[in-house]
This record gives C-alpha cells, sequence and structure tokens, in this order.
C-alpha cells in the first residue's frame, strides 16, 4: 500500500503543480470572440482490469509440481477466449500474464531426468561396450568398443540435426512421423515441452531421449560381432535410424504417434510401452537376427572355439548396465514421483529374479551356475520388464522376471544351435525375445492401480462425450493382450522389412564383410590398428 500511496501522491503532484511566474506576468490579451461550441468527445474504452492470480491459484500450482500435473489448471479461470492463426477460437492466458509456476521446469523433476540421462549413457558407455567387448574373442574387443563410441557420435548429430524433431514434433499431424519444427533442435530451451512434460525442460528431454537413441542401434552390434567391417555398421546404423528407430519411436511416444495408447486419443493401436520394449528391444532384436544372418556366420563357427576371453569385463558390464537401467525405466516415468518409484522397484525385483532363476536352471540342467548365466538373467530380466515397468505391481514383476529367465534360456540355450544361426553375443535370443515377451506380459500384468494414467480421458471409452481411445476398457476388461500382439506385429514387420533393404543395399554398393585375411587376424589390428592388450 504505501508504493501505491507514494505513486499516487506524485501523480497529484504533477496534477497541481502551479504555472510558472513568468506567466503570471505576461499582458494579458484581448478578450477573443466566443469560440464555436466543441463537438462532444468520445470516452475511451475502459481498460479490462489486469488478470491476477489469487494465492489460493499460486499454491495449487506449486501442487501441481508435487503432483507432476499441468500447473495452468491453477489458473484456467483467468483465460480469455481468443482465436488462434487458423481462426479456431481457444482459451488463452490474457497477453502479458505471468506467473513463475508456468513455462519453467520444476528443479527437483529437472535435476532427476538429468541424473536419468547420464545413466543411459552410462548403459552405452561404458556399460554396454564392457558387456559385449568381454563376450568377444580378444582380437575383436577393441571393434566392439568402437562400433559402440561411432554409435554414440554418429547418433548425437542425427538426433541434433532430424531425429529429435521426427520423433516427437508435431507439424506433419502424421501418426508416423513427428514434425520439422525442431530441426537442428530450433526452439529447444529450457522450458517444458508441455506435449511431452510439464516440468522438465525441453533440452533435457530431449538429451534424455537421445540417449535411448543412442543404445538401441548399439544393441544391434551383439549379434554381427566380429565379422562386419565398421564402415558397412556406421553406415548401417545411419540409414537404420531414419527407416525404423525415428518412425517406431514416434509412433509409440509421440503425442500423435499411432500405437501410443497412453497418450495419444487417436491413436490406432492403443497399445502401451513404458520404456522401450518395442521401440529399443524388439527393433534392435529382431534387426540384428536379419542382419547376422545375412552377413553370414563367423570363420570357423561350429569348429574353433570361441569362447569370450574375459567374463570379468562382461560381469564389470552388467553391473554397469543394470545400474543404468534405473535411468532407463524409472527415468522414463519423465518425474521423481510415485510412477518414477514404482518402475525402479519393479525394475530391480524382474532382474534379480531372472538372475537367479538363470543361474538355477543352468545348475538344475547343466550341472553348474556360470557368470554368464548370472548375467545373461539380469539382462534378460531387465529387458523383459521394460515395457511393464511403469505398469505393473511388485508380483507381476517378480513373475515377469521368471518368464524372462525360462524364454530366452531356452532360445539362447536351445533353439540358437538347433537353427544353426549365428548369433554372436545373443542379441536376438535377449533383446527380440526378451522384448516381444516383455509386450505380451505387459498386456497381462498392467493394473491402473500402478499407473493412473492407464484410466483417463485420453484413454477412457470412444463416446461421444469421451473420445478416447479405449484402452482404459482393455486393461480393466481383458483385450489388451491383443493390442499388444498388434503392436508387436507391426514393430517386426519394419524391423525386417527395412532391414533386408538396407542390407542388400550395403552388400551390393560396399559389402558387409571384411576379407577372410583380416577376419582372422582379427577387426582390431586390421581396421583400427590397435591391440586391445599388449602382454
Amino acid at each position: 500500500m504505501s508504493r501505491i500511496a507514494a505513486l499516487a501522491a506524485c501523480l497529484a503532484a504533477f496534477s497541481l503543480t502551479p504555472i510558472p511566474s513568468h506567466a503570471q506576468d505576461a499582458p494579458v490579451a484581448a478578450p477573443a470572440a466566443p469560440a464555436a461550441p466543441a463537438a462532444p468527445v468520445a470516452a475511451a474504452p475502459a481498460e479490462a482490469p489486469a488478470a491476477e492470480a489469487t494465492l489460493e491459484m499460486r499454491i495449487n500450482a506449486l501442487e501441481a509440481y508435487i503432483q507432476n500435473t499441468n500447473p495452468e489448471e491453477a489458473f484456467k479461470s483467468l483465460k480469455v477466449k481468443k482465436k488462434n492463426d487458423k481462426g479456431e477460437e481457444e482459451e488463452v492466458f490474457p497477453e502479458g500474464f505471468k506467473q513463475n509456476t508456468l513455462g519453467v521446469a520444476g528443479p527437483g523433476h529437472n535435476a532427476w531426468m538429468m541424473t536419468s540421462a547420464a545413466l543411459v549413457l552410462f548403459m552405452t558407455l561404458p556399460g554396454l561396450a564392457l558387456f559385449y567387448g568381454g563376450l568377444v574373442r580378444k582380437k575383436n574387443v577393441l571393434s566392439v568398443l568402437a562400433q559402440c563410441l561411432g554409435c554414440a557420435g554418429m547418433v548425437t548429430l542425427l538426433w541434433w540435426a532430424f531425429g529429435y524433431s521426427l520423433v516427437f514434433g508435431k507439424s506433419f499431424e502424421s501418426p508416423f512421423l513427428g514434425g520439422s519444427e525442431f530441426f537442428f533442435m530450433k526452439g529447444v530451451d529450457s522450458a517444458p515441452n508441455t506435449d511431452y512434460s510439464y516440468w522438465i525442460s525441453q533440452n533435457v528431454f530431449a538429451m534424455y531421449q537421445m540417449m535411448f537413441a543412442i543404445i538401441t542401434p548399439a544393441l544391434i552390434v551383439g549379434a554381427i560381432a566380429e565379422r562386419m567391417k565398421f564402415t558397412a555398421v556406421m553406415t548401417f546404423i545411419g540409414a537404420w535410424m531414419f527407416l525404423v528407430y525415428f518412425p517406431m519411436a514416434h509412433m509409440v511416444w509421440g503425442v500423435t504417434g499411432f500405437m501410443n495408447g497412453v497418450w495419444n486419443k487417436d491413436a490406432v493401436i492403443p497399445a502401451i510401452d513404458f520404456a522401450g520394449g518395442t521401440v529399443v528391444h524388439m527393433t534392435s532384436g529382431w534387426s540384428a537376427l536379419v542382419l547376422c544372418m545375412m552377413v553370414g556366420k563367423r570363420l570357423g563357427f561350429g569348429k574353433d572355439r570361441m569362447a569370450p576371453h574375459s567374463m570379468v569385463l562382461c560381469m564389470v558390464g552388467t553391473g554397469m548396465l543394470w545400474v543404468g537401467w534405473y535411468g532407463f525405466n524409472a527415468g522414463s516415468a519423465l518425474a521423481a514421483d510415485g510412477v518414477a518409484a514404482n518402475a525402479f522397484t519393479t525394475t530391480t525385483l524382474a532382474a534379480a529374479t531372472a538372475s537367479f532363476v538363470w543361474a538355477l536352471m543352468e545348475r538344475v540342467l547343466r550341472g553348474h551356475a556360470s557368470i554368464l548365466g548370472f548375467c545373461s538373467g539380469a539382462v534378460a530380466g531387465l529387458v523383459v520388464i521394460t515395457p511393464a515397468c511403469g505398469f505393473v505391481g511388485t508380483t507381476g514383476a517378480v513373475l515377469i522376471g521368471v518368464a524372462a529367465a525360462v524364454v530366452p534360456y531356452i532360445f539362447v540355450m536351445n533353439l540358437k544351435a538347433k537353427f544353426g544361426y549365428d548369433d554372436a553375443l545373443d542379441t536376438f535370443g535377449v533383446h527380440a525375445v526378451g522384448g516381444t515377451l516383455g509386450a505380451i506380459l505387459t498386456g497381462v500384468f498392467a493394473d491402473k492401480a500402478a499407473n493412473a494414467n492407464l484410466d483417463t480421458a485420453v484413454t477412457a471409452a470412444k463416446t461421444a462425450a469421451t473420445p478416447g481411445n479405449g484402452l482404459a476398457d482393455l486393461v480393466a476388461n481383458g483385450g489388451l493382450v491383443g493390442v499388444q500382439c498388434k503392436a508387436i506385429a507391426l514393430t517386426l514387420v519394419i524391423s525386417v522389412v527395412a532391414t533386408v533393404v538396407i542390407g542388400l543395399v550395403l552388400k551390393a554398393v560396399i559389402g558387409l564383410r571384411p576379407t577372410a585375411e583380416v577376419e582372422d587376424a582379427g577387426l582390431d589390428i586390421s581396421e583400427h590398428s590397435e591391440e586391445g592388450y599388449l602382454l
């Protein structure tokens, strides 16, 4: 009030200022003829009072931060109707309206997402690099590390230039690709992109999602390890990102995505995938199988001993993958909230269960529990729980962990030898089989009690009053498994067809394999002029 009183006093002072003394002393002019009466001046329209937020509104906005909901809802009564560029009427805040809780990132959520982004990168560098590196022969360990590093560098540039926009834009108004509005990360700053999160900076969100884009093609490396040219691997991955990953990521996670059952009310296939069962593991795993068959078997496969050169590195890499996976799964909640806590818990239970059960099966069926078995089981458990972690409870997670050990174990230990394909590091057996299994089991165990986003206006039944996509009914009354199978089928077709096309083109243009002499000497010294060990 003191500031208002001071302002009023200043205005009063200006209005009552006396005429200067020299004006008073000037001679008085003769009276002029009376002027014609002036036309009445129309009164200026009174300005609308500025919208003011009440204390209650501001407290409600802070509660939205705690609950990870939209802070604009606290101030919606202050919105006015206005026509947009398309001539459509919409409700917007008055010009100049600002609040400290609107258009800004929440520090706690932002901190968790930056940590999660670092954890997911940690999965690739050095987690996956060491995991795969330990499983190959020592003459090829650096080739695996180089391929992982190559993925990190090239995919980062593709993501900056086009990928982020093609996945999370929407200017194309397409269910298959996003848009061009964020090409070269134009406009991607520290303000949230509220299509995906109300409290996370868009640049942090973009970096977090980029880490997924990096590790996904790196997984393919495991199937063709020790026998594919570095240039061919990098060229394949560059093309694969545009033909497989970017469209799939948009379809599943994009706000206009074809298979985004949680956030797109118009999703044709209202499937659910919390952290990447279809987008990451199925795409990479099925593409890996096709590519390893196109490349052919390693020289001496089935005759020479091709045992892992360092189970120590494999174990270290597994531990890093497990730790990093918390950013992968719990981070996919895009907030430090209860959904993230649930995903953190289910991820732990499934991974530990699968690791133990896999080793137990080895002990019963083969007479020993190996370190490789523990590691394979842990990774399989992490893969299978990935699409389900934010949608299932603890009992579901344990049952998923058991299935994650049993089914991939059969593919890795029995069916691979029976069919004779050379999936060098079991990318298909763990990631394709595990991702597919996880997508199905997500449909079995999904529960709205674990995630309230399964029962919203978006997921409601499709009626005139609530034009949702029907996901909530599928979760409550059954039928979600069928929808999940449709998503699996589409993912499989896209991954296989694109891989065949890219592989055939590369095989004709630059070739996929090095010479027999190069492969026999090892890719480290032949392609990178280095050796992993100088002992």
